[in-house]
């Protein structure tokens, strides 16, 4: 705790490092939501003149299932991109009977391969939509066709990134920050440039790490899968990296204000949890959230080791947070979730109830572990 609150004054974070050395969470003790409705969602509406004919594209995976049931439950016509190789709607734990049936009845599908340009622009052209979500675009020769097709769109609201920042000493980074043309995401960066250039009124999202229920990264429930089986946690270095996490229904939130924002013509905002943690205090906050005893945790060097393809951690190895004080200051968003309450959510929806996107594979971890034991 001596290094971390060393690197803490160091920084100069302005909010403070998650701290999970303390007492236990009672998961039991944890908020109920039934019905979840984000902090600052606006009425729902019911005037036409309000509702908008939104495109999602993608929506059956992480971030759009619970993004377009905001939209849907604000009065507006969703209709989700997709290749049809995932059910459009499935009901989501804690969600009623009546909520599910209402969403499945209101919510349009467009079957398509957003790769095949000229469907695209002509499936698009006729329907004429108001406002695209690009939820899954990575590539800038993605979006064109789309911007061809709705020469009147009003709003392109964009998921890019904060993988897109420099790598830099001075934290957290900001939204005016220096980019990375070669960071894997350049296409995102790629993608803005070409909004702004075809002078569309677009918005730029840009989480950090994102997770929660249905979350197909192998982000908590990388974790979750360790603790379960009562394993030793492997963390690299020493384990006082700062990182910071952003739920995906706070994000779902994010996305659904700067709709038809005049504030959010033409901007980017980070999106992400409030508060910074470590690499061991995630773990600790992981293990709080499903209701393990304190995990314990194995530091290593990457260095010593060739895991070949196969990654055995699911955090880039370095420092990486972003300021979202412009968010709340031009939105008037705040996160829902803090961190220990959000993966407790997580867990209560989704590992606890025995799903998972990923099994279990202790490959990395054996290697690890069986190295230190040869050294002991």
């Amino acid at each position: 705790m001596a290094a971390t609150a060393s690197l803490k004054s160091s920084l100069r974070l302005p909010s403070p490092i998650s701290d999970f050395s303390g007492a236990a969470v009672s998961v039991s003790a944890q908020k109920s939501r039934r019905s979840w409705q984000p902090r600052g969602a606006r009425v729902q509406v019911s005037a036409a003149a309000d509702s908008k004919n939104i495109l999602v594209m993608g929506g059956t995976r992480f971030i759009g299932v619970f993004l377009s049931r905001l939209l849907v439950k604000e009065g507006h016509q969703v209709t989700l991109f997709t290749r049809g190789k995932a059910p459009i709607t499935q009901q989501l734990p804690g969600e009623s009977d009546a909520e599910y049936a209402e969403f499945s009845s209101k919510i349009q599908h467009l079957k398509g391969d957003r790769m095949d340009f000229e469907f695209v622009k002509a499936s698009l052209a006729a329907k004429g939509y108001d406002v695209v979500y690009d939820i899954n675009g990575r590539e800038a020769a993605e979006v064109e066709p789309i911007i061809d097709a709705l020469p009147d769109l009003e709003q392109y609201i964009y998921c890019s990134s904060a993988g897109v920042y420099l790598k830099s000493d001075l934290l957290p980074h900001c939204e005016a920050d220096a980019v990375d043309p070669k960071s894997r995401h350049k296409g995102k960066l790629e993608t803005e440039s070409l909004l702004t250039a075809r002078g569309v009124n677009w918005t730029s999202i840009r989480p950090v790490y994102i997770y929660g229920p249905h979350n197909y990264n192998p982000v908590e429930e990388w974790f979750f899968h360790r603790l379960k089986a009562g394993r030793p946690i492997p963390i690299p270095g020493a384990g006082n990296q700062i990182t910071q996490l952003g739920h995906v229904k706070d994000l779902a939130a994010a996305f659904n204000l700067v709709l038809g924002n005049p504030k959010a013509s033409q901007q980017i905002f980070n999106i992400s949890g409030a508060k910074y943690v470590t690499f061991d205090g995630l773990a600790r906050a992981c293990a709080k959230a499903g209701g393990f005893p304190e995990p314990e945790l194995v530091h290593y060097n990457p260095k010593e080791f060739d895991f070949g393809k196969k990654k055995a951690f699911p955090f880039r190895d370095q420092h990486f947070f972003a300021s979202i004080e412009k968010a709340t200051r031009e939105l008037g968003w705040t996160p829902e979730f803090d961190l220990v309450e959000g993966l407790t959510d997580s867990y209560n929806l989704d590992f606890g109830r025995g799903t998972f996107r990923k099994a279990a594979d202790f490959t990395t971890d054996d290697m690890i572990l069986g190295k230190k034991l040869a050294t002991v």
